[in-house]
């Protein structure tokens, strides 16, 4: 698996040659590319906090995948893929919002939070779990609560993802 994570950032994230443009979804134009997949694994493991990840929530996640970052259905889909097998190998959480609070700005960690509250509610549900995981990754992230709170209320409001990058700054 460490090869097929290897492989990904090589061939998908590589920074352009000088005078190039960025590559879709390259690290010059979002940061660090192992943040994407740790953003992407706690995407999924949200998903999966109420043992149900539903066609609504899949669709939720691969659409942000594919418009915060800029990728092709192919490399989301493959994204999506080497995050899950991250999340499932994965003995906690830290590692990835060790990652996602070393190299994201605090706007940039709010519109990830928006993301999260989105993906909650893509199926018309707030588990227990959800809520729990929820403030868990908030407090792993350094996000005080007013943050989450508007967050929360922004997506539950809109329905949907924030449109726009994950660079906010």
């Amino acid at each position: 698996m460490l090869d097929r994570v290897r492989d990904f950032f090589r061939s998908a994230m590589q920074p352009p040659e000088e005078g190039e443009a960025a590559d879709e979804g390259g690290p010059t134009a979002h940061g660090h590319p192992d943040v994407r997949l740790a953003a992407c694994a706690l995407m999924l493991e949200l998903a999966w906090a109420d043992d149900d990840f539903t066609d609504d929530e899949r669709a939720h996640l691969e659409g942000a995948v594919r418009r915060h970052w800029g990728l092709e259905s192919s490399r989301a889909e493959e994204l999506v893929d080497l995050a899950e097998r991250a999340r499932r190998d994965a003995t906690d959480l830290y590692q990835f919002t060790r990652l996602i609070r070393e190299h994201y700005s605090l706007g940039q960690k709010m519109v990830l939070a928006e993301i999260l509250w989105g993906l909650v509610y893509a199926d018309g549900e707030l588990s227990a779990r959800e809520d729990y995981l929820m403030r868990k990754i908030s407090g792993l992230l350094d996000l005080e609560i007013a943050y989450l709170s508007e967050a929360r209320n922004r997506a539950r409001s809109s329905g949907t993802a924030p449109d726009g990058p994950f660079v906010v700054d």
